[in-house]
């Protein structure tokens, strides 16, 4: 069986339970309680109880610890997965979507989602789904619009005179009327 990792020599049980007591993150609160013990003589099978872990995340604790001081034990943010897409890719997107589709090359009159990513997997091989070309539009700029259709015959001077005039769906109460 391997040696355990030694603790840093700047830090002592009693400065890291000061740390614990002022730090704003539970997570790191605990990790720093959990060394301390270690620091004052206690078992790294101790240490991991205190903590509610196993023992390899004492060394991963003791790892972080090591290389970036209390700091490395706050809660860091999920990587996430990485996009598809890079940025020579988006900006062709949004170069193509500016242009708009020519119908006889793309065979579509306006973009929809689906036939960006139908473009995306023939242009640059990767496939996408309509959600994910909706979120590279919106990160992009791009918001969802559709003109309302018109008719070719239609005169915009003539349409004052076919709107209705609808009454207010409010009036006021009557005299006999109950308050509320």
């Amino acid at each position: 069986m391997g040696r355990a990792l030694g603790l840093r020599r700047d830090f002592d049980g009693a400065g890291l339970r000061r740390l614990a007591k002022v730090s704003k993150d539970a997570g790191q609160s605990r990790r720093l309680v959990a060394l301390a013990e270690i620091y004052d003589g206690a078992r790294r099978t101790e240490a991991a109880r205190l903590g509610g872990v196993t023992l390899q995340v004492v060394r991963d604790w003791v790892l972080r610890f090591n290389a970036e001081g209390p700091d490395g034990l706050i809660d860091r943010p999920a990587p996430g997965r990485q996009a598809k897409l890079n940025e020579d890719q988006r900006q062709a997107l949004a170069r193509i979507v500016e242009d708009g589709p020519v119908p006889a090359i793309h065979g579509v009159v306006r973009w929809r989602r689906k036939d960006l990513a139908l473009w995306i997997f023939e242009e640059f091989g990767i496939c996408l789904e309509a959600s994910s070309v909706g979120r590279e539009l919106r990160a992009l700029g791009f918001r969802k619009l559709t003109a309302r259709p018109q008719h070719k015959g239609q005169n915009e001077y003539a349409l004052e005179d076919f709107k209705k005039a609808s009454l207010p769906n409010w009036r006021r109460s009557g005299p006999r009327s109950r308050p509320v």
